[in-house]
């Protein structure tokens, strides 16, 4: 005669399996197609940058980036950026955020952090991406050589080439890399939208700032974020692939 128990104990099993098999699929998916799709993102922002300085050394944007820094100045005066004077204020503390010395300070933060989270691979990571990025920014500016903006008076100091933004680039690359190991650290959803929405921000508020400072084409500052981003996602994916995965 069957056990009725034991009939119950064999139909149950696979729901108890159900969900420890569920969690282990999500974290496959994770560990597998995240860094394949982000891959793709580091391979497309690598063809849009190349497409973008093919149309600056072309002089095929010179129109659109005289139009849009014109568009940012009073008309008329191309010396007084449009706005209150205490916005040209706020545009050079913004654009700070993407000097060395902050970004540095950032990298160090960040890395220890993660460090004291024993995340010291992602904070390797998160050092290795800031280096290399540096690196990139000017061998690019080297390369291309591109001249400052002259329509208008610059704002802010500047000493190297335009072509790529190296504040667009750097502060790309930094904020978005560690915006995402430190999201990978946080507790909660909310939390983790919240640390990668700042980094986008910070990104895209530097960016902006140097057109409006006079000191890059509009050009410039895409082809910085296209390949800050890109360099970001490149480094995010080894930091999924070989990283600690996330709880």
């Amino acid at each position: 005669m069957t056990d009725p128990a034991a009939t119950r104990g064999r139909a149950a099993w696979p729901v108890r399996l159900a969900a420890p098999l569920a969690t282990v699929r999500a974290r496959l998916q994770r560990r597998e197609v995240l860094p394949i799709l982000l891959l793709g993102v580091a391979a497309a922002a690598g063809w849009a940058f190349v497409g973008l300085a093919g149309e600056v050394m072309e002089g095929d944007t010179g129109a659109l980036d005289r139009r849009l820094l014109l568009a940012l100045r009073a008309p008329g005066d191309p010396a007084n950026p449009l706005g209150p004077s205490w916005l040209a204020e706020a545009a050079r503390d913004v654009t700070a955020l993407g000097g060395t010395t902050v970004l540095v300070l950032v990298v160090l933060a960040a890395a220890s952090f993660l460090l004291l989270s024993r995340r010291g691979a992602e904070a390797c990571i998160l050092l290795a991406a800031s280096v290399g990025a540096t690196i990139l920014e000017l061998s690019l500016k080297g390369w291309f050589a591109r001249a400052r903006p002259d329509l208008v008076p610059h704002a802010v100091p500047v000493f190297d080439a335009s072509f790529p933004s190296g504040h667009a680039t750097l502060s790309a690359a930094v904020f978005l890399t560690a915006g995402a190991l430190l999201a990978r650290a946080a507790p909660e959803p909310r939390l983790k939208i919240h640390v990668a929405t700042v980094a986008a921000v910070l990104a895209v508020l530097v960016g902006v700032s140097r057109v409006y400072l006079g000191v890059h084409w509009p050009s410039d500052v895409l082809a910085g974020w296209v390949l800050g981003a890109g360099w970001a996602a490149l480094c995010w994916a080894v930091a999924l692939r070989f990283g600690r995965p996330s709880a």
